[in-house]
């Protein structure tokens, strides 16, 4: 009789045992955090959190991703910011999906990677202006200039019509009727003191400002050589939102939560406030 008490009395232990397990199980289960390196995958349980990723490549660019990342996070997105080398790698990486969006470049210089890669990247949000200017080593005057002088511009269209213009606007130069933005060095119909233009890699402008009469350049080039366009350019370009810096998507994933949620908060009072507080010599909000 004993003996089948103690029995009884063990499967119930062993029971009850059983029920506290499956419990704290059912705990842990609940309060598990899951991610996803896709923004359009939905993720069920008390606490989701989406990773997105952005390419992007200098400063102010990474230090405004700085400012939203611990934002997002209060959405529930962990921002993955990937920091690449050269000014092709955000857009191959964003139309092979590698990435999500990226944050580098202005609307033309976008549009024509489209053209030439038959991609679908889509703009979907200014940040800001930068001031684009031109900057020189050798002089302080930008008549002081020789004849023949060297002046670095990069080598993509559009920033070579960029440059061209900013020239012909101070009259250094003339170009084609009509050409505006997209003109190229053979639109220069008059250029009177002969100078080249030598068109290199986005990356080699704050090289050029060592070899060169004179560098054309965005803020973010000039500002690791201590330059910046209110204090040391020989010539700016009249302001043009065209030239903003803005967050890119793809068209398939523009409007997806997670997306809209990283626009928000990039054109929000945080960014804004950073912009004019560390930045307000060479970069304007554009929201």
């Amino acid at each position: 009789m004993n003996n089948i008490l103690t029995t009884r009395k063990s499967i119930m232990i062993l029971m009850f045992a059983m029920m506290l397990l499956l419990v704290a199980c059912g705990q842990k289960q609940d309060t598990t955090t899951t991610t996803s390196n896709d923004p359009a995958i939905a993720t069920e349980g008390a606490s989701t959190e989406t990773t997105l990723k952005i390419a992007t490549l200098i400063p102010p660019m990474t230090e405004i991703l700085d400012v939203v990342k611990p934002l997002l996070k209060e959405d529930g997105i962990n921002l993955d910011v990937i920091v690449l080398s050269d000014n092709i790698q955000p857009n191959d990486a964003l139309a092979n999906k590698e990435v999500d969006a990226n944050f580098f470049q202005h609307a033309p210089y976008m549009k024509q990677y489209n053209e030439s890669k038959g991609a679908n990247l889509v703009a979907i949000q200014p940040i800001y202006n930068a001031i684009y200017g031109a900057y020189s080593k050798k002089y302080k005057d930008i008549n002081a200039l020789p004849e023949g002088a060297t002046i670095a511009i990069a080598n993509d269209p559009s920033n070579i019509g960029r440059s061209l213009q900013m020239f012909a606007q101070e009259g250094m130069i003339t170009l084609k009727d009509g050409v505006g933005m997209n003109a190229i060095q053979a639109d220069i119909t008059s250029n009177p003191k002969n100078f080249e233009f030598k068109e290199v890699d986005l990356l080699m402008l704050a090289r050029m400002y060592d070899e060169a009469d004179l560098v054309a350049m965005t803020p973010a080039y000039a500002k690791p050589l201590n330059l910046t366009p209110v204090k040391d350019a020989l010539v700016t370009e009249k302001e043009d939102s065209t030239f903003a810096i803005n967050l890119v998507a793809r068209e398939d994933n523009k409007d997806s939560e997670a997306i809209q949620k990283l626009k928000a908060r990039m054109a929000g009072p945080e960014v804004k406030q950073f912009l004019q507080d560390k930045y307000a010599d060479i970069a304007v909000p554009a929201f």
